[in-house]
């Protein structure tokens, strides 16, 4: 397994939209193991493949503390089942050191793959289903920052860019 370089936000990449995985192969397999080192040590509870700059649709996510229960989705699609929205303090690996209240669904439904390319489906409620709306947005370019008013944005990537210019 590797540790792999996370994008931080302003980077023009978490901009690109991600493209569909054909066939869970052991190049995807790889990832997804890589993914789940990278998230861990970062450390955070969810990553897109994109935040990586791999842009396939594939979201690794653990919630647990102990790292007990590794979830896999390739190819995600949602629906909404409850439009009910959460208010969750969000933050992001590739927005490091920020949290933000976003609202979002708190009741969804996911189609994906596994990391064995195994088609399910599931209900969705809480932190599970706000990490992985969060993910999947990154998955289309968009990050947690896009929620937020202009000036807050503005204020966030002013401090990233000085904070990426001292570490070079």
């Amino acid at each position: 397994m590797a540790l792999l370089s996370i994008l931080e936000f302003p980077d023009p990449r978490l901009r690109t939209r991600a493209v569909a995985v054909t066939q869970v192969d052991s190049r995807i397999q790889q990832l997804v193991d890589d993914m789940f080192e990278t998230m861990y040590a970062a450390p955070g509870i969810g990553l897109a493949a994109s935040q990586v700059d791999v842009h396939r649709r594939v979201i690794v996510i653990d919630i647990t503390e102990d790292h007990s229960n590794p979830r896999v989705f390739i190819n995600p699609e949602i629906s909404i089942i409850d439009d009910t929205l959460g208010r969750y303090d969000e933050g992001c690996l590739s927005v490091p050191g920020f949290y933000e209240t976003v609202e979002r669904p708190s009741l969804i439904e996911v189609t994906a793959m596994d990391r064995d390319g195994a088609i399910f489906t599931e209900q969705l409620d809480g932190l599970m289903s706000i990490c992985l709306q969060h993910e999947i947005d990154h998955l289309e370019g968009k990050l947690f920052v896009d929620y937020l008013s202009p000036l807050k944005r503005q204020r966030i990537r002013s401090k990233l860019v000085k904070d990426q210019k001292h570490r070079d």
